[in-house]
């Protein structure tokens, strides 16, 4: 289900939430990636690094997929270009998690709608960060 205009259903998600997969995770600090996730840290949550090109980011063991992380996460958030959503979006299904969040300009509608369709949350072209500020959610 497409949730990205319901405030309600985002604040209860983020709320919710523990576990936030980082794919595209990056250990350079000034890729939205790295930032973001280093905040989500702050704000509380287990951000698990996605990267097949690192072993560690944030000093947390870095995984090459989300299924790989061996454990259901509540949302993997993506920080990938739009031709990439369809390995996301497979990979978040396998992995058994909550909701797929597309970062600013990373979501693929049809590959989006496709989640939707396995029953996982979605939200679109929206940044965690951003709206977990608005909601004033946590600690960070």
């Amino acid at each position: 289900m497409d949730i990205t205009r319901n405030r309600e259903a985002i604040r209860k998600l983020l709320q919710g939430a523990r576990t936030i997969a980082v794919v595209g995770a990056s250990p350079n600090p000034t890729r939205d990636s790295h930032r973001i996730g280093q905040y989500l840290i702050s704000a509380g949550y287990e951000v698990i690094p996605v990267n097949p090109q690192y072993a560690e980011i944030h000093g947390v063991r870095c995984y090459p997929t989300v299924a790989a992380i061996g454990r259901p996460v509540d949302i993997v958030d993506v920080f990938r270009r739009p031709e990439f959503a369809g390995e996301v979006v497979d990979d978040a299904i396998a992995a058994g998690a909550k909701c797929v969040w597309f970062q600013l300009e990373t979501a693929d509608k049809a590959e989006a709608d496709r989640a939707d369709a396995a029953g996982l949350a979605t939200v679109r072209n929206a940044c965690t960060m951003v709206v977990h500020r608005q909601h004033g959610i946590g600690k960070a």
